[in-house]
């Protein structure tokens, strides 16, 4: 089975791209990220017509999860526990609801699309949100995920460079939420539950390998990124993991997102 993680940056600016890159790459689930849409006006229609079933947790003009998948999605969940409920994620009391993260069961495999808080910048109430975030699921992670004793692959854009060697210039980084300590450390808590980052697990010398790059002063054409889409898989998924790799090419596409795909590759459930 083929899992991609993709923050396309706006589902209907990038719809073409999308489905060239669908027929390209086939995978069999798609974790989409920013789709910046409400559900009503997801073209779901264009994904159905490729053979995907869609599961969407939309936003008018922000944020937004999706999960896309060849078999049937079942057991759905819009939303990560916590903080005023299951589908509440806010800056402060009163404030919009974020879409941020969508789980489901595919073929034995319980995936979550997620879209992790940015927190910048670190002096406002965007800091403290992300990580308040990350702490909830951390929660629903050892609560709800792990005891099912299932495999589970967790993919997204987490909105964190796990250490320097996923940064283009760490010192320039190095106080911004992607990268400040705090930040790391709870992303690090959540390996300690006993999840493998896929793409590093199979990659543990690899530098400089990015999947994300600021459309500004010329970030891609000089590979100056950022490794900040991740697959965080439990024991059960550990052990059919096969593959886990960035597919840098749809980046190169005119009207591309900043983000490019990552492919998580597991071998049949048993």
């Amino acid at each position: 089975m083929r899992i991609a993680t993709f923050n396309v940056n706006s589902v209907r600016a990038r719809i073409a791209n999308i489905l060239d890159w669908l027929d390209e790459a086939q995978p069999d689930v798609v974790l989409l990220q920013e789709i910046k849409t409400i559900n009503d006006d997801f073209p779901e229609f264009d994904f159905q017509a490729k053979g995907y079933n869609c599961a969407i947790h939309g936003q008018k003009s922000y944020n937004g999860v999706a999960i896309l998948s060849k078999h049937p999605i079942e057991d759905i969940l819009m939303g990560l526990p916590g903080e005023d409920g299951p589908t509440s994620d806010k800056w402060e009391e009163g404030a919009e609801n974020q879409a941020r993260y969508i789980e489901a069961t595919v073929q034995g495999l319980r995936v979550a699309s997620i879209y992790l808080p940015n927190g910048n910048p670190v002096d406002t109430v965007k800091y403290p949100f992300k990580l308040r975030w990350m702490d909830r699921l951390y929660t629903h992670i050892k609560d709800n995920l792990l005891p099912l004793e299932m495999p589970v692959a967790l993919g997204g854009d987490y909105n964190i460079c796990p250490d320097d060697r996923d940064v283009y210039d760490p010192p320039r980084w190095a106080n911004d939420a992607l990268c400040k300590p705090e930040s790391r450390a709870k992303f690090r808590a959540l390996l300690n539950l006993g999840l493998t980052e896929a793409w590093r697990s199979l990659h543990p010398h690899a530098e400089q390998q990015y999947s994300y790059w600021d459309y500004v002063k010329g970030r891609y054409q000089k590979d100056e990124g950022l490794r900040i889409d991740h697959f965080l898989l439990s024991p059960q998924a550990t052990d059919i993991l096969e593959a886990c790799e960035i597919d840098k090419a749809p980046r190169a596409k005119e009207k591309a997102s900043d983000h490019t795909p990552v492919i998580l590759t597991l071998k049949d459930i048993a």
